[in-house]
């Protein structure tokens, strides 16, 4: 059985990257999408497993001092990361990964395991990204300047991706992340490996 790949997805806020992605599960059946561990509170309605790996601050330290997670950070005094025995349990079983982070999260995952793929989403253009996170209707204008300033600096960064796909449509950035996962699979060392039978 041919073993997951890890595929990291950023873009900016506002750029429907969660729109996307659920499209793309219900096209892609053998996709498993990570699940962050995090030391805030739930919030009502949240379940521990499915939305979040909730823990405590004292297990969420132990991980990290064990190297237990592929990437970590701490945002508004709660932390945040991705545990790897997750990860690799869903690989072993043949499923891709998909891990939703951003910039400084694809550099530390990257720097552990060179081999995962990492795929930029991008909006047509600023004027639609503004137009997006203003259409959302959950931001301030203050808010919205700020998440466009930090878009301009993810973005500095996406010539450093795999591939960069642009989500003028749901469906053409479907089609395009499908179109790259099955490519991955079709490189000569993973298909030299299942003809050989190792």
């Amino acid at each position: 059985m041919r073993r997951g790949r890890t595929f990291i997805i950023s873009g900016p806020s506002g750029v429907g990257k969660s729109t996307v992605l659920h499209a793309l599960m219900e096209k892609r059946k053998n996709v498993y999408f990570s699940v962050s561990a995090t030391t805030r509170d739930p919030r009502p309605g949240e379940i521990d497993g499915v939305h979040y790996h909730f823990l405590d601050v004292d297990t969420f330290r132990n991980w990290i001092a064990k190297d237990e997670f592929l990437e970590y950070a701490e945002y508004v005094g709660n932390f945040y990361g991705t545990p790897k025995k997750y990860v690799d349990a869903a690989m072993n079983e043949g499923k891709d990964v998909i891990l939703d982070i951003e910039v400084q999260g694809a550099i530390q995952v990257t720097s552990k395991r060179p081999d995962t793929v990492r795929i930029f989403i991008a909006p047509p253009s600023w004027s639609e990204l503004e137009r997006r996170l203003t259409e959302r209707g959950t931001d301030t204008e203050e808010k919205i300047q700020k998440r466009l300033l930090r878009a301009k600096v993810e973005f500095q960064t996406a010539h450093t991706y795999d591939y960069f796909v642009i989500n003028d449509t749901v469906e053409n950035a479907v089609e395009e992340l499908n179109a790259i996962m099955t490519a991955e699979h079709c490189k000569p060392k993973e298909r030299m490996e299942i003809i050989s039978g190792r």
